[in-house]
């Protein structure tokens, strides 16, 4: 609970910010910070069920404002089945960063808000170290033994590396890069392409068919998911790359209205949990901090 005098001048403004962009965006509104992770699951469950249940002007639409360096994709998969239990339709806005399984969740959306600055990144599922709280990024790992198991002659130095890796953290690997391209085809189909009746690239207004809906959600998949082409988990996929896949991203770097609120609401609340080394944070005007 904040007792600071200075923290509750920055949250009365930070809770005008989000009034203006609540009527804006004709939305209930969320800041999430921090990395998407099982041990914060049952926070996250009653944030926003307590979100839902105190607002006497519920909509049926939720907007996240969501920061986080990315973390565990069957945990992604658990935070989009609560929040679409009490809401219709989720928007993602990405002032800063959303990485990895931040990238998975928001492509669980409606609509992804993005301007100049923010950025996703690829898809690289983060897996849980055995016997300890630390977790790794799966894919680098599984192209490396890819990498080595397609040479014509490998060197001692690669014999070694393989009698040394433990089969069955392979397999988690492989496995958690397997569901994540899996849950982007289906959030992909079921939400963002919802409304996509209409070609506009090839054979511009022909009908679009379920069909075309799955491959082009497993194209998208395939192109965030490919490390070799990305080389990098933290690499920045900006606006200009991601229109470059075709995803449609809602651009508001020119849109006054909604960036200037969003700004003092967002710099805000990443100015202070920044300043207190906060690692989860979320935040609505109706909920106690």
């Amino acid at each position: 609970m904040r007792t600071d005098v200075f923290d509750n001048a920055i949250f009365e403004l930070i809770n005008q910010s989000a009034i203006s962009l609540e009527k804006i965006l004709d939305s209930d509104l969320l800041f999430f910070h921090g990395g998407i992770y099982p041990h914060y699951l049952n926070y996250f469950r009653d944030f926003v069920a307590e979100l839902a249940e105190k607002n006497e002007n519920k909509k049926d639409t939720l907007t996240i404002v969501l920061r986080t360096p990315g973390g565990s994709a069957e945990t992604a998969e658990r935070f989009v089945n609560i929040i679409r239990y009490h809401y219709e339709k989720i928007n993602f806005i990405v002032p800063d960063y959303a990485f990895s399984a931040g990238t998975i969740l928001c492509m669980s959306g409606d609509k992804i808000y993005m301007d100049y600055s923010s950025t996703l990144g690829p898809i690289d599922p983060q897996v849980p170290v055995p016997g300890s709280n630390d977790y790794v990024p799966a894919l680098g790992y599984i192209d490396k033994v890819k990498e080595i198991t397609e040479k014509g002659n490998l060197a001692p130095a690669d014999v070694v590396l393989l009698k040394s890796i433990d089969l069955g953290k392979l397999a988690l690997y492989e496995q958690a890069r397997d569901l994540s391209v899996l849950l982007l085809k289906d959030w992909l189909v079921k939400y963002k392409f919802a409304n996509w009746t209409e070609h506009r690239t090839t054979n511009p207004g022909s009908p679009v068919t379920l069909d075309d809906k799955k491959a082009r959600a497993e194209q998208i998949a395939l192109d965030l998911a490919n490390h070799n082409k990305w080389k990098s988990h933290g690499r920045s996929l900006d606006l200009q790359k991601l229109q470059e896949l075709r995803i449609e991203i809602e651009d508001y770097s020119k849109d006054n209205q909604l960036s200037k609120p969003l700004k003092q609401y967002n710099d805000a609340l990443v100015g202070y949990v920044d300043r207190l080394n906060i690692p989860f944070f979320m935040h609505n005007r109706l909920i106690a901090v």
